[in-house]
């Protein structure tokens, strides 16, 4: 996950303390900037909400976890139940006319969880200790997230993944994908991550050999595209839990996973 162009978190969250918690399920508008013509919520106000949503806390080693019974698992659940029912009549639909579907999914907070180095950052990055975060692979999964992953399998919907991670980073997200049980797929062929030194020929439009000039839509966009127009593929749905996750089409539904800790343009 690439956050250059991140939004301080914790500004960029105020619409959720506000009242509006990124509600799960298909997104239909892009997120808003803050509104800087009123005073700020407070930040300290701001992080109780959050953690208060996650249901955050420490575990016997110190890594900070979200609750299995938080409003964020909650949230979470009622849009994997919807997915589930969607994909299945989707597939069931695709399959009958002789198409090929798939479904695409983000890496970071829709399939792994940084919860843990949101909180210890402070809802800051640091392109060094997201790194070293990464490479250690042993991000808990995002509720329910791998059991959709292998629902989709089980339903013959083909499954790739679409992620701001770069290419340096793929041992570490394919192992950490492993271990929360999302083991399908996890080939170059089907898990599609950032390469600024050798970027694909289908992103020529704003990438070239050690020239990355792509955003964040244009990438993962550019990418879907290629995997309907190149691969053949229907992809019935696109998940992450950002809304440049999801925008620039290539998707017959798009879910958006809650996220409050911070907005990637």
């Amino acid at each position: 996950m690439h956050k250059s162009l991140r939004i301080a978190a914790l500004t960029a969250a105020c619409t959720v303390a506000a009242g509006a918690l990124y509600g799960a399920g298909a997104a239909t508008a892009g997120q808003s900037t803050a509104n800087s013509t009123r005073e700020p919520y407070n930040i300290g106000l701001l992080v109780k909400d959050i953690d208060t949503y996650y249901g955050t806390a420490a575990d016997a080693d110190g890594v900070y976890q979200a609750s299995p019974t938080s409003q964020y698992a909650k949230d979470l659940a009622r849009l994997d139940k919807d997915a589930e029912r969607y994909v299945d009549r989707a597939a069931r639909k695709a399959h009958r006319k002789g198409e090929k579907p798939a479904v695409v999914f983000d890496i970071d907070d829709t399939l792994l969880l940084s919860l843990d180095y949101e909180k210890r950052y402070n809802y800051t990055y640091n392109s060094a200790t997201w790194a070293a975060y990464v490479n250690r692979a042993d991000r808990p999964g995002v509720f329910g997230s791998a059991e959709l992953v292998r629902y989709a399998q089980q339903k013959g919907v083909e499954v790739f993944y679409n992620s701001g991670l770069n290419e340096a980073q793929r041992t570490a997200a394919v192992e950490n994908l492993k271990k929360i049980g999302a083991d399908v797929n996890l080939d170059a062929g089907h898990m599609f991550l950032k390469d600024a030194a050798n970027p694909p020929s289908y992103l020529s439009g704003c990438a070239a050999p050690g020239s990355w000039t792509c955003t964040t839509v244009q990438y993962k966009s550019g990418t879907r595209k290629h995997i309907e127009k190149d691969l053949g593929y229907d992809i019935i749905a696109n998940f992450g839990d950002q809304y440049s996750d999801l925008d620039g089409g290539h998707a017959d539904r798009t879910y958006k996973l809650p996220n409050p800790t911070y907005f990637v343009s």
